[in-house]
């Protein structure tokens, strides 16, 4: 079943999301050569449950060790945080972090370059939220779910990039994991028709090599098939009379228990 979310019920996601987008807006100073992928989530954790009532939605999700998913260049998402895993010059690390507050759910990711990176990795990740900016711009009433994976395909029309296909996006609400999936590929007019107070995870997932992927011993964390570099960018989308509505902003709505830590 598809739910359809009132304003109000839209308004207390932002607030969730509103953490999440100023949690990125934080990392992006913090992401560093020498620092491990634990001392990410360990920020990560401590930036959320500064906030009263915010708990990270992913900490224990179906067994999940992490507070967010940290995912190092041939790493798609569900990547593990690790004091062994430190960022290099060069590298780009994804940032998928999932809030909980007051019963409701939002999720956002970011791909983040650590310092210096290459002209190919910078066009990967500069592809990747492109393709997500024309995901949420035809994410309106009267549009269908088809619609948002054409996007993504029209913005990668002449690239070499494989648009992950196995991973999709999907619906968040009381659940974070909700009806419909949202897939990165798809045809205009096709799909659950997009309606007033859907509430979408809309996550574009690009490769510089292959689409395929697969999943590592660990159980969790998925890798491009040839390990080329993959970049992820999401947000959380309410579909509105007015537009797209991105409820995962930096600015949006302030949830309560703001800690000082924040403009530190």
């Amino acid at each position: 079943m598809i739910n359809l979310r009132t304003q109000g019920e839209m308004d207390t996601i932002a607030h969730a999301g509103s953490i999440i987008g100023r949690c990125h807006a934080e990392l992006s100073a913090r992401i560093v050569p020498g620092v491990s992928t634990q001392e990410i989530d360990t920020f990560v954790e401590e930036f959320i449950v500064g906030h009263e009532g915010a708990i990270p939605a992913f900490k224990g999700l179906y067994g999940f060790p992490g507070s967010a998913c940290i995912s190092l260049n041939e790493e798609v998402v569900h990547g593990i945080p690790s004091e062994d895993r430190i960022l290099n010059e060069g590298d780009i690390v994804s940032v998928d972090i999932g809030v909980r507050l007051d019963g409701w759910y939002s999720d956002s990711a970011r791909t983040f370059a650590v310092g210096s990176i290459s002209s190919e990795a910078r066009a990967l990740l500069d592809v990747t939220s492109l393709a997500l900016d024309a995901a949420m711009e035809v994410s309106v009433p009267g549009n269908h779910v088809g619609d948002i994976g054409a996007a993504v395909i029209r913005t990668c029309e002449g690239t070499n990039y494989g648009i992950i296909r196995e991973l999709v996006g999907h619906g968040v609400g009381r659940e974070l994991h909700e009806e419909p999936q949202v897939p990165n590929y798809g045809r205009d007019g096709h799909g659950p028709l997009l309606r007033e107070g859907m509430v979408l995870a809309i996550e574009p997932m690009l490769s510089a090599g292959t689409p395929r992927i697969k999943t590592l011993e660990d159980g969790w964390t998925v890798i491009t098939a040839d390990r080329s570099l993959s970049a992820h960018f999401e947000h959380t989308v309410g579909i509105t009379k007015d537009g797209p509505r991105i409820l995962t902003l930096a600015e949006g709505p302030i949830a309560a228990g703001n800690p000082a830590s924040e403009t530190s």
